[in-house]
């Protein structure tokens, strides 16, 4: 047994699905994928849904800033939950 791996056969010019020279390639637009988003009535996390249509736009590498960023939101909107209420100041009556 050897250790030697063997090299590659090169691609032949005229084979199929080989690229012509110069030949380049163009990736599609990014497209909404249509999904939909139904209003929680939260506002904050209202707005981070509709912040996720922006992923819509952006090609995929450009995905996870919008992602994190929602889901830094939505961890905040969550935390706002669990924090006591502040209590309301009181107004003494005088006389």
């Amino acid at each position: 047994m050897s250790d030697v791996m063997p090299e590659p056969p090169e691609a032949a010019e005229d084979a199929p699905g080989a690229d012509a020279p110069g030949e380049t390639y163009e990736p599609a637009a990014p497209a909404p994928l249509g999904v939909e988003r139904t209003p929680t009535g939260h506002p904050r996390v209202d707005a981070g849904l509709e912040r996720l249509a922006d992923a819509d736009h952006l090609p995929a590498d450009g995905h996870l800033e919008v992602y994190e960023d929602v889901h830094r939101g939505l961890r905040e909107a969550l935390a706002a939950l669990d924090a006591h209420p502040q209590p309301s100041p009181s107004y003494e009556h005088r006389s």
